[in-house]
Parts: structure tokens; sequence; C-alpha cells
């Protein structure tokens, strides 16, 4: 069986050399990347009288014509994050605990935008107004 005559110092080479080019070849990718020009949407929902985060409400985001762009649940620290294009936007907190919420939000490019919503206990309007008027 032949045996292989190559040193460790060769080796060394190789691998140094190898590491070497696959490090420049990601740098290059990482900086020839584009930036993106997006904004980001950061909601922070909580409860309006104990500021703890509401983890299981819904955190729509709309069109200023109330179209559903996406819809998210908040993590751990109520917070939800969407990135979007520079623009007018809506975004509504929703939870059967708590009343609807509403904002108007205005997104910069390249900008993260942070909206706290402090929602208020009690049913939401829209089943207060059935059980008012029964179908």
């Amino acid at each position: 069986m032949p045996r292989l005559n190559i040193s460790l110092t060769k080796v060394q080479t190789i691998v140094g050399l190898a590491a070497g080019i696959l490090s420049i070849g990601l740098s290059l990718n990482a900086f020839l990347k584009p930036a993106s020009n997006k904004g980001e949407i950061v909601a922070i929902v909580q409860d309006s009288k104990t500021e703890k985060a509401v983890t299981d409400a819904t955190v729509e985001i709309l069109t200023p014509q109330n179209a559903v762009i996406t819809t998210l649940k908040p993590d751990w620290a109520g917070k939800a994050r969407w990135k979007l294009d520079e623009g007018r936007y809506r975004l509504r907190v929703s939870h059967p605990k708590y009343r609807e919420e509403l904002r108007e939000v205005q997104l910069i490019s390249k900008e993260s935008t942070e909206i706290r919503v402090q929602l208020k206990g009690g049913a939401p309007l829209t089943n207060a107004v059935h059980k008012l008027l029964p179908h």
C-alpha cells in the first residue's frame, strides 16, 4: 500500500489558504449586497393598567384603504416587527379581552418606527353591538 508523504506544514498551508479565500468571498458578498431601503414597524403591545406584554394579541398592518398587508403575533416582550417600503400605513391591534386600537403610521426608509399600543380592558365594541342588536 502506498504511503502519502504530505507534511503537516503543507496541510496547514492548504487549510489556511482555503479559509482565507472563503473569508474574503463571504466578506465581498456582504459588502456588495445592496442595502435594504425598507423601514421597520415595531409594535409594542401592553395592557394599559399593568403595562405587561400582551403576547396573544393580533397585530395587523394595513394600507391606508384598510387592505390587510400582514397579520402578526407579538413575541414574549409584546413586540411585533415587520419591514415595509416607506409610506403611510395603519396598525390595528385586537384581542378578545380588550378594545381594538387603531394607529396611523408614517414609515421612513431605513428607519425603525416604534408604536406603543396600550390595550384597555373591556369587551371590544363589535361584541357590545352584537349583544345589543342580536341577529
